[in-house]
């Protein structure tokens, strides 16, 4: 906690010597001189001394009973950074462990966390790096993010709620994935009185009503469990207390509820000797009260990754208000307090050697494994799912125990097992039923996945799981189809080419080719012409250059249309995409210059009293080159090689696809928009014609989109 005066040396040692009899003063004393010579005549915002804010840091850690190791660190977190001191010079008087932890803190502090440029995807994967190495970098940087919380009223306004929600969005979730609860939540009531102060003063004053009402509740309450307890034979310590102000919000904000029905609004942790006695606590407080149903977790029996173990309940209590109870063993509740720093913590002069202590390296493993997307949304996304996740627990028909986020589907389940599993997913059973893959598993369910050979997922499942490893390994399989469908599209539009030309468009040739355009192989040249990168024109004409189709006798699409003053710039509307050999009308844009639409465009309407803006065009007479786009709106039977054909007669009229894309996916058709690079009207009615002769056809229309009309 943040303390009135400056705390000393001595104040620190003796803290330290408190729960770690073997403490190194003598190293203490020496951090503690280094870092006030270091930050002599530097102020924080507050005008108090800097020395101040790492003495603060190095306290809320020895209050967590942490090596001194990471005691020193604290003290010299900000040296490196805004100091003289040097990282040679720290290792040469603290030793290469205190100089490696305190860089990494420095490296850290320049991290931006919050923002919306890809960086922050970047700044994570180093944040999730500096973890792997030792956690007690992030154990420092919580600390130092705690009390500059604590402080933060110093700051201007604007810097305060970047702060406070930098500390929500990142810090406190981060703090809880650690287990150290009681630091998420002051960081986040902490951060909730600068985003939202009219929100906490009004739950504070409510809590005044209410205490002025009912009286010391929490007091009351605690006497009741104590005596049920002692009835029981349970020798145990009773903690109760009310909930922080920003908890109670959510739990506001999430069920909807006003402060008047929010009910659970006290929480009470039993504390005891072994485990067998948590579970005859447990049957005290059913016995005494009633359970409310749904609210029972047992994380004693299924811990949670970093270490975890309690039991929760919730029941009715005096007065019928509910009250959520927790119970564990005084080793537990260590893990439960220090979370994954239980780990360093010191009791009695050793390391604790806490059985519930989980190993930081394990633990980090077992979080960065999950967190493998590529893109910056994707992987911003699976870090908030995972910051944020609470279980429930699982088994598989062998009686395997699979922990997931609450909320998580079969299909999370699958992935969990393994990505070959949920790739070839084809239905689920939950406890020996068949359910449908978007239902939400519960605690204690067993879990029987059902494959198929061939199977592969489906693009609305990446809306239906929860977890950051189901939807990075569901966008990774449909990248890698896409990435197949496109390279069969570019193997039908180089066969194409190259007939024209009375070519084969032989393996050989594609590599050759793929060389000589600085590409990897002939998939990603395929993958290119698919995809509209570039045209089976340039592939041709790079191997065979006297034989690739000219365009030099063609009108300059610049100059395309007629009736446009000097210097006059126009452009094609893309609601109605007009291709020369059609009636056309322009309309004047005030800095954009002329838009072209066809005279039956409906755009056309709104400008019908704007004769001012009318300009009569016409198109150029004479060959026009291909590449006036046209979109169509074209529905297809849902049976292999149907898209292969369509593209196949769209390339024998000479036309190119330059974008492909899936508007609906049914089991018996696909509804598509192609866009096509078409030279004129006649060439156009070619396309459409070739494509309704196909039987698998089902419709083929000129797509018109008016969310495109050009706006002043």
């Amino acid at each position: 906690m943040a303390l009135d005066r400056l705390i000393d040396v001595e104040d620190l040692v003796e803290k330290l010597r408190s729960y770690n009899s073997n403490s190194d003063g003598a190293l203490i004393r020496a951090a503690y001189e280094y870092c006030e010579v270091m930050h002599r005549g530097q102020f924080r915002q507050s005008g108090e001394p800097y020395i101040v804010h790492p003495v603060e840091v190095a306290y809320i850690l020895a209050e967590m009973r942490l090596d001194d190791q990471t005691i020193v660190t604290a003290l010299l977190h900000d040296t490196i950074e805004d100091t003289r001191s040097t990282f040679e010079e720290t290792g040469r008087r603290f030793g290469p462990e205190v100089a490696t932890l305190v860089d990494g803190v420095t490296k850290l502090t320049n991290l931006q966390l919050s923002g919306t440029d890809t960086e922050q995807a970047e700044n994570f994967r180093k944040l999730l790096l500096a973890m792997s190495r030792d956690a007690r970098v992030i154990l420092v940087k919580l600390a130092d993010r705690l009390h500059n919380m604590r402080t933060i009223k110093h700051l201007n306004g604007e810097k305060q709620r970047q702060k406070a929600r930098e500390t929500m969005e990142v810090f406190a979730p981060l703090a809880g994935r650690m287990g150290m609860q009681w630091m998420r939540d002051e960081l986040e009531d902490l951060a909730f009185s600068v985003l939202n102060p009219e929100g906490r003063v009004s739950i504070m004053r409510r809590f005044l009503k209410l205490q002025k009402e009912t009286g010391d509740v929490v007091q009351k309450i605690t006497l009741d469990i104590k005596a049920e307890l002692s009835r029981a034979g349970v020798e145990a310590e009773v903690i109760g207390r009310a909930k922080k102000p920003y908890s109670i919000w959510r739990k506001m904000q999430e069920k909807k509820l006003s402060f008047a029905r929010l009910s659970d609004i006290y929480g009470f942790r039993i504390l005891v000797e072994g485990k067998d006695d948590c579970y005859r606590a447990l049957g005290a407080m059913h016995q005494r009260w009633s359970a409310v149903p749904g609210r029972f977790k047992d994380y004693i029996s299924q811990p949670k990754s970093n270490g975890y173990r309690s039991i929760h309940t919730t029941v009715s209590g005096r007065a019928g208000r509910r009250v959520e109870i927790q119970i564990r063993t005084r080793q537990m509740h260590d893990v439960a307090e220090s979370g994954v720093a239980a780990h360093w913590s010191y009791r009695d002069g050793v390391r604790a050697g806490n059985p519930f202590a989980v190993d930081p390296t394990k633990w980090i493993s077992d979080l960065t494994e999950r967190l493998t997307s590529d893109s910056y949304d994707e992987f911003m996304e699976d870090v908030k799912l995972e910051m944020y996740s609470d279980k429930v627990f699982c088994f598989t028909p062998r009686g395997d125990v699979v922990k997931l986020p609450l909320g998580a589907t079969p299909l999370d389940f699958a992935y969990a097992i393994h990505t070959r599993i949920g790739d070839r997913c084809v239905g689920a059973k939950i406890d020996h039923e068949r359910v449908p893959l978007w239902t939400r598993i519960k605690n204690g369910q067993m879990v029987e996945i059902i494959t198929a050979e061939g199977q592969r997922p489906h693009a609305e499942w990446e809306s239906i799981v929860k977890t950051g490893r189901a939807g990075s390994a569901i966008r990774r399989s449909l990248r890698e189809e896409e990435r197949e469908r496109f390279v069969r599209l570019g193997r039908e539009l180089a066969r194409v080419a190259f007939d024209h030309v009375g070519k084969r468009a032989t393996e050989k040739a594609l590599s050759t080719a793929a060389r000589q355009l600085g590409m990897r192989d002939s998939l990603e040249l395929l993958d290119g012409l698919g995809r509209a990168k570039i045209s089976g024109n340039e592939v041709v004409g790079t191997l065979y250059p006297k034989l690739a189709p000219r365009t030099g006798d063609e009108i300059d699409a610049a100059r395309a249309v007629v009736g446009l003053a000097t210097g006059q710039n126009f452009e094609r509307a893309q609601c109605c995409q007009p291709v020369p050999g059609e009636r056309i009308a322009g309309i004047r844009y005030s800095g954009k210059g002329v838009f072209v639409h066809a005279i039956d465009c409906p755009a056309l309407r709104e400008f019908e009293d704007q004769s001012n803006r009318w300009v009569d065009l016409h198109w150029h007479s004479g060959p026009h080159p291909a590449v006036h786009t046209v979109s169509f709106d074209i529905t297809i039977s849902n049976f292999a090689g149907v898209l292969g054909r369509v593209c196949t007669l769209i390339g024998e009229q000479g036309a190119n696809i330059s974008d492909l894309r899936f508007i609906d996916r049914k089991p018996d058709f696909y509804k598509l928009i192609v866009d096509v690079d078409l030279s004129d009207a006649e060439h156009l009615h070619a396309v459409v014609l070739s494509i309704e002769a196909e039987s698998d056809v089902a419709s083929i229309d000129r797509y018109r989109d008016l969310k495109r009309v050009p706006r002043p």
